[in-house]
């Protein structure tokens, strides 16, 4: 069985959820690590989800993260993958990683 883990943690002012298919003791003391990441397999259609490509991009080449174990929030094991997702830590408001341009005003 694949077990499918969902990592919620801290980082410089953003809560970052990710999946991954291993969490366990890191041999760094005082960190806990998170292996096999998961993402979405990129689609042929034109839509994408920024969020999944900057998750994407930013950890392409990570083989195990060590996050430390204070900055973890929460890991689940759950049956199926979500949208991944980047959010403010203090509000909890979705993180647009492309920034839209602001309204012209009329």
């Amino acid at each position: 069985m694949n077990t499918l883990y969902k990592v919620t943690f801290i980082n410089n002012g953003k809560s970052y959820e990710i999946y991954a298919r291993h969490v366990g003791t890191s041999h760094l003391w005082g960190f806990t690590e998170v292996g096999q990441l998961v993402f979405e397999p990129r689609g042929e259609g034109l839509v994408v989800d920024p969020t999944e490509e900057r998750l994407r991009e930013e950890f392409q080449h990570t083989r195990t993260l060590h996050l430390p174990m204070h900055a973890i929030v929460k890991v689940e094991e759950v049956e199926r993958r979500s949208p991944a997702s980047i959010r403010d830590a203090a509000n909890g408001e979705k993180i647009t990683p492309f920034p839209f341009p602001p309204a012209r005003p009329k």
